[in-house]
């Protein structure tokens, strides 16, 4: 059993079990999340999609920590001119373990 969730504009597909790396959440470390923005959910060969959302469908989570990804470099160039721009960025996260899906 699997479900499509979308948290951050971004959409994850996830099943009991999983951990995640989610776009940056409220909540403890310990807390029980509740995510009802689900799109798809499959159990086996029985397929409900939502339009957008499947009405009643949530799956809970556990908030496993917060983090931030590997830095992202930027870099920008203009050939001739001696023009040289470095930038960075690392983006925060939310560790999430998959409890269950209904």
């Amino acid at each position: 059993m699997y479900a499509v969730i979308k948290s951050g504009g971004k959409q994850y597909r996830v099943a009991a079990g999983d951990t995640v790396k989610i776009e940056s959440l409220q909540g403890d470390v310990g807390d029980q999340l509740k995510l009802t923005d689900v799109l798809t959910i499959a159990d086996g060969d029985n397929l409900r999609f939502g339009a957008p959302f499947v009405s009643g469908a949530a799956v809970l989570a556990t908030v496993l920590g917060h983090g931030r990804h590997d830095k992202v470099t930027i870099f920008k160039m203009r050939r001739r001119k001696h023009f040289q721009k470095h930038g960075g960025h690392r983006q925060n996260y939310t560790e999430l373990r998959i409890d269950s899906i209904g």
